[in-house]
């Protein structure tokens, strides 16, 4: 063998061990990327989990509005990409605990007996005015002492929530998507899968409570999301009887 056969057969296997050790780190990073979003949603592979879905308003009794279905794509899409599957259950129908699979609820409690039991069992310091007849609170959040009033079209408000009943490894999180509007929860859902590896970077798979703004959704739609603030302490902590919330319609974002 002369020295350029040489020297070509040593190129030959050098390009194919570099190859070889590149494909190697891309698989390890790929799976270690995996791994880290399917423990931050709880999905490991193959593993079930629930999607449960608020009615329409003014629509049949299993009437799901336009923004809501968007709103369980994009949890379909996440909970795909981790290599997990999905039931849909409707909000009256999910008599059940949670912890053993992972769930997403989507919805307020005026349309949502399923997130209405979770806000009262898990963030006893949020309430929401469910009241039917019109006025400037109807719809309006309050967490801790202040209220946040909804301004449908131009600045809406949501609450994104992971929550685990425990630090246990096996417990499955329950994820809230409460929007004071239909398009809010999907604005929420869009946040969740467009920032989850930021918040896995800074919450790990801890509990977490975000208050999000919704700004214009009559011209940006679910687009334009601001980050309010963090409210995990205020949530999770029973608000005082005599407690007088303070409206707070403007936010500067965190």
């Amino acid at each position: 063998m002369n020295d350029d056969l040489r020297n070509i057969v040593l190129g030959v296997v050098a390009a194919g061990i570099s190859a070889a050790l590149g494909w190697v780190a891309r698989t390890y990073l790929w799976r270690r990327k995996l791994r880290r979003k399917q423990a931050f949603f709880g999905l490991p592979d193959n593993s079930e989990s629930l999607l449960v879905v608020n009615r329409g308003a003014t629509g049949p009794e299993f009437a799901v509005m336009r923004y809501d279905v968007f709103a369980l794509l994009e949890l379909a899409a996440l909970i795909k990409d981790c290599n997990a599957h999905a039931q849909i259950l409707p909000h009256d129908t999910a008599r059940q605990g949670f912890g053993e699979r992972t769930e997403f609820c989507v919805g307020g409690p005026a349309s949502n007996r399923r997130m209405a039991a979770h806000l009262s069992s898990l963030l006893p310091g949020v309430r929401v005015n469910v009241d039917a007849e019109p006025g400037p609170d109807r719809g309006a959040f309050q967490v801790g002492t202040e209220r946040y009033r909804v301004d449908n079209g131009r600045q809406e408000y949501a609450l994104l929530a992971r929550l685990t009943a425990d630090r246990s490894q096996n417990t499955r999180p329950v994820f809230l998507f409460c929007g004071q509007t239909s398009i809010t929860n999907q604005a929420t859902t869009r946040y969740l899968a467009r920032n989850h590896e930021r918040l896995t970077r800074k919450y790990g798979n801890s509990s977490f409570v975000l208050l999000l703004k919704v700004i214009n959704s009559q011209a940006y739609g679910p687009d334009v999301v601001e980050l309010v603030e963090d409210v995990t302490r205020a949530a999770q902590t029973p608000v005082p009887a005599a407690a007088t919330p303070t409206p707070r319609n403007a936010h500067r974002a965190s």
